[in-house]
């Protein structure tokens, strides 16, 4: 079997492993978190918030697949397994049936906001072993903090 092979030392591979594999499982509970409230909102602003769940399910999707990328470029099997993601998330489980859009926009603003703490961490710990990395996630929370911004202003606060 081939193998692919870092060009990072070993103590930095671990740093950097740990930060993507989190990074991994939260963007996936994210985007599967986003997807079950976009299918159970309801209410008066149904389509502005059932639109902009979308959005995050984008950016989740897209910043998945680059951090899994990244990991697998540096010779690091990603594992976005469903029971990987249940056993190590970060996201509280969102309630099942359906959601008033206010509720909705809570859900989202917690989601998000649970992913953005763990993801300042993560860049806490990769930034001084590795800038690449560190800057796939610096894109990544950039975008999520927009997202954050958004729904934290469809509630007024």
């Amino acid at each position: 079997m081939y193998a692919i092979k870092s060009t990072l030392p070993d103590a930095t591979l671990k740093i950097v492993g740990e930060a993507l594999q989190g990074a991994l499982v939260d963007l996936i509970d994210l985007s599967l978190i986003a997807k079950q409230t976009h299918w159970n909102v309801i209410g008066a602003r149904f389509r502005s918030v059932h639109l902009q769940l979308d959005e995050v399910v984008d950016t989740a999707r897209a910043h998945s697949d680059t951090v899994a990328e990244r990991a697998a470029s540096l010779g690091l099997s990603p594992d976005g397994r469903a029971a990987t993601v249940a056993a190590t998330t970060g996201i509280a489980q969102v309630t099942d049936g359906w959601q008033q859009d206010s509720q909705a926009v809570r859900t989202m603003v917690d989601a998000l906001g649970a992913v953005i703490l763990r993801m300042r961490e993560r860049l806490d710990e990769v930034g001084p072993v590795d800038t690449v990395t560190e800057d796939v996630l610096i894109q990544l929370t950039k975008e999520l903090e927009k997202h954050h911004w958004m729904f934290q202003a469809e509630n007024g606060g």
